[in-house]
């Protein structure tokens, strides 16, 4: 029984990169009950909390909080030659629940570090990943390092990737709340356009050389913001 309850502890709190983590709405007690029985399938949910992975923003934000992923990325002037850009992360509204990691994609990340952490008994850098140990109620994770995310088109063009953001357990997907700023001045970088478009549920700002988005959805984001280069 440890061995597929421990099982069971990790699916369930998954964090994908970049990087998310699943529900407040199950109950520590239903949770305890779960980890406890034999049964492989998800706890119990609401109907219409979970769906297949397909993208849905969401036009009404959900009652309870959900895990809120906060991301900046600078884009500096040798990112134009590598690629690699700087990144700050903070998680809020985590789950409680013993054990869960962040992960990230195998070799686009670097310099990873644990900044800052509330309401966990252990975080740490492990590989590619963050792994966490006893997260408690109100429990916030900051992190930061460079990531590869910033690929050179050979029209000489750039683009942003980011994604996928999800809450997944199995093959069902949560709410989530993911906003993310990225500045890049200095770069001779012009915004282009993003992919997805603005709609309900995710809304884009952008300002001089600084863009932001913020997204409430179920299923999985994945990001692209396309620019052009006036090199200076």
């Amino acid at each position: 029984m440890a061995g597929s309850t421990r099982k069971k502890v990790l699916l369930f709190l998954m964090l994908a990169m970049p990087f998310p983590a699943l529900a407040n709405e199950v109950s520590p007690e239903e949770l305890e009950r779960w980890f406890s029985s034999d049964e492989f399938g998800p706890p119990r949910y609401s109907t219409g909390q979970v769906n297949d992975g397909i993208l849905q923003f969401l036009d009404n934000k959900p009652e309870k909080p959900v895990h809120h992923h906060r991301n900046s990325l600078k884009i500096y002037p040798r990112s134009l030659e590598d690629g690699w850009v700087k990144m700050d992360q903070c998680h809020y509204n985590m789950d409680q629940i013993e054990r869960a990691e962040v992960v990230f994609r195998e070799g686009r990340v670097r310099e990873l570090r644990v900044v800052s952490s509330r309401n966990i008994e252990r975080a740490w850098v492990e590989d590619n990943t963050i792994q966490i140990k006893g997260v408690k109620i109100d429990a916030q994770l900051c992190l930061a390092g460079w990531t590869r995310a910033l690929l050179i088109n050979e029209d000489g063009s750039y683009t942003l990737h980011n994604g996928p953001y999800m809450r997944r357990f199995l093959d069902g997907y949560f709410p989530m709340h993911v906003s993310m700023d990225v500045t890049f001045s200095g770069t001779g970088l012009k915004f282009v356009d993003i992919s997805p478009v603005a709609q309900d549920g995710f809304k884009v700002t952008q300002q001089n050389d600084e863009l932001s988005y913020d997204a409430w959805f179920k299923g999985r984001l994945k990001t692209r913001i396309n620019f052009s280069a006036d090199i200076l």
